[in-house]
């Protein structure tokens, strides 16, 4: 597996719908939650530990037992309790796999796909299949998890004009080390693992679609 194909899927351009979303700031921004940098850069990094312990599980678990994709989606859908997060978790698990059948058409991504359609197709259990489809490393996708979780946060700071690009980019560089944390202590759970770390995260998301008028579809 060429680390072009990594920098591929981290990319900004590489469609996956997540840039639709706000990982709940858009909510918890008009709430009054966020009103400085300082509350955003809190923000990024509870949401990454939530991603830490809320997906990494049922990725690592659907990576190394691919055939249990069915009964893992099932309890992914049992713990996101908040319809808001719900549904753009499935609306990025399938994105995720129909843009993965499409840039590298295969049998085994066909198959998951199709798969796919019979699923609520969770982001989470989807990511790791499939990333273990096109043979991406189980510690690279745990890494390209948490980045993508403090990335999407960070450009919903931008486009909400919270702060501006190179303070986005100055909050993103100062995560590395927590997110090199999270790594680690994620590397081998699984989804007797599951865990909410940011219940009042969950609430504000919970409450975007009565935002009277919002940027982002979560």
């Amino acid at each position: 597996m060429s680390d072009w194909v990594v920098w591929q899927v981290v990319d900004s351009a590489f469609p996956t719908g997540s840039f639709a979303h706000s990982w709940g700031l858009e909510a918890a921004w008009q709430q009054g939650e966020i009103e400085t940098p300082a509350a955003v850069e809190a923000f990024v990094r509870a949401s990454a530990q939530q991603a830490a312990y809320a997906s990494i599980p049922l990725v690592n678990a659907v990576y190394c037992h691919p055939d249990r994709i069915e009964t893992l989606d099932d309890l992914a859908d049992a713990f996101l309790l908040n319809a808001v997060a719900n549904r753009a978790s499935r609306v990025q698990g399938r994105t995720l796999v129909t843009t993965a059948c499409r840039v590298w058409p295969s049998e085994t991504l066909a198959a998951l796909a199709r798969q796919a359609q019979s699923l609520h197709a969770h982001a989470a259990p989807l990511t790791g299949a499939t990333f273990r489809a096109i043979e991406l490393p189980l510690a690279t996708v745990q890494r390209v998890v948490l980045y993508a979780t403090a990335r999407g946060v960070l450009s919903a700071a931008v486009r909400l004009g919270i702060v501006g690009s190179y303070e986005a980019q100055r909050m993103q560089y100062a995560c590395g080390p927590a997110l090199d944390g999270l790594a680690a202590r994620c590397a081998d759970l699984d989804e007797t693992d599951l865990t909410q770390t940011a219940p009042v995260i969950d609430l504000l998301q919970a409450a975007h679609d009565r935002l009277y008028s919002r940027l982002f579809q979560s």
